[in-house]
C-alpha cells in the first residue's frame, strides 16, 4: 500500500502553482456588490447564454473592480472582450400611414 498522505510520510515536496492572472482581494466591503448582483441576475435570466446585455454588465463589474484596486488594471481585450461588435442603434420608426405606398 502507498503511504502517500498518511501521517508521518514526510513533508509535501510539490511546488504550488500560482493562478494564471495572480490573486486578487475579495470585495469584503461590497463596493461592487450591486453590479455583481445585477450581472448574476442577468445570467440567471438568460440561463447562462452569452447575451450582449450580460457582457456589458460583466464589463461594468470588471471596471468597478479595477477602479477600486480590487484587481489589476488591464485592457478589456485581454479579458475576453477584444472582438466586441458595436450594438446596432435602434432604427427610427418610419413615418406615414401603415400600408401606404410612396412612389
Amino acid at each position: 500500500m502507498s503511504s502517500f498522505g498518511s501521517p508521518g510520510s514526510g513533508p509535501y515536496t510539490g511546488k504550488p502553482i500560482p493562478p494564471e492572472r495572480g490573486s486578487f482581494p475579495l470585495d469584503h466591503d461590497g463596493e461592487c456588490k450591486d453590479v455583481m448582483q445585477t450581472y448574476l441576475n442577468c445570467l440567471k435570466k438568460v440561463k447562462g447564454h452569452n447575451d450582449p446585455a450580460c457582457r456589458e454588465l460583466a464589463k461594468k463589474y470588471l471596471t468597478c473592480r479595477m477602479d477600486r484596486n480590487l484587481m489589476a488594471k488591464d485592457d478589456f481585450k485581454n479579458l475576453g472582450f477584444g472582438n466586441e461588435k458595436p450594438r446596432p442603434e435602434p432604427k427610427e420608426p418610419e413615418k406615414g400611414v401603415k400600408g401606404e405606398l410612396h412612389w
